[in-house]
């Protein structure tokens, strides 16, 4: 059994390290944002809403996270710079990048998206992720130990006939995280993705009918186990 110094250090394995988590201040991203910073990162959050900034550093530093943030919208090139250099000028490096941003204006019949639909799911859920890394690398590199995480979904590989555009940026998202995991090991950063499963669902759901966070929860949750205990995002 470890010794209570022994689980504190395990559990703080991320001490001195700094992450950017985008679109973090609600549902899966808030969860990523929230166990780095309980593994001892500190941890930049951002989201298009200053209230939602706020009350999600709010609620970090509640539970004695080293948290801050910056309103930013991933698809504007000058807020991903801010976010970046917010992030420096905060912190002074930058060891870990959680792309999560990512949007669903379409579901239905992939034949019926509209342009505008066609291009925003690109340029949010496929182009910002890309720039920002480029924003990114010269700082991820200089850590020495740098990570790059792709928040991509199961619809990338098991697409969903109602999600069917979300699907195909997803599966671009999937080619990105493998080229810049070949290109980018040289300078010593290493690059994964990780697919969620029944936060696919949320959104699907969210996006069709007019449900709250908590009643979804409870709603999927209680196909899982009777008393629905605990959040899809976790």
């Amino acid at each position: 059994m470890a010794t209570t110094a022994t689980a504190s250090t395990a559990a703080r394995f991320l001490g001195n390290r700094v992450a950017i988590v985008t679109a973090s201040t609600k549902g899966i991203g808030f969860a990523i944002a929230r166990r780095l910073g309980q593994d001892g990162a500190s941890v930049v959050v951002s989201s298009r809403k200053e209230e939602n900034v706020k009350e999600a550093i709010r609620s970090l530093r509640l539970e004695g996270i080293d948290a801050d943030g910056i309103v930013a919208h991933v698809g504007k090139s000058n807020d991903r710079r801010k976010l970046i250099e917010f992030t420096m000028d905060r912190y002074g490096r930058l060891d870990i990048l959680v792309s999560n941003a990512a949007v669903n204006p379409h579901h239905g019949d992939l034949l019926k998206i509209s342009e505008s639909q066609w291009d925003k799911l690109l340029k949010i859920n496929v182009r910002s992720a890309f720039l920002l890394t480029q924003e990114a690398v010269p700082h991820l590199e200089k850590s020495g130990n740098g990570n790059i995480v792709y928040v991509t979904s199961v619809a990338a590989f098991a697409p969903m006939e109602d999600l069917g555009a979300y699907s195909i940026m997803k599966s671009a998202l999937n080619g990105i995280n493998k080229s810049f995991s070949q290109s980018l090991a040289h300078r010593n950063i290493r690059v994964n993705a990780i697919a969620p499963g029944p936060e696919i669902f949320r959104i699907l759901a969210r996006s069709i009918f007019v449900i709250s966070e908590s009643s979804f929860n409870f709603c999927f949750l209680t196909e899982i186990w009777p008393k629905a205990r605990g959040n899809i995002s976790d």
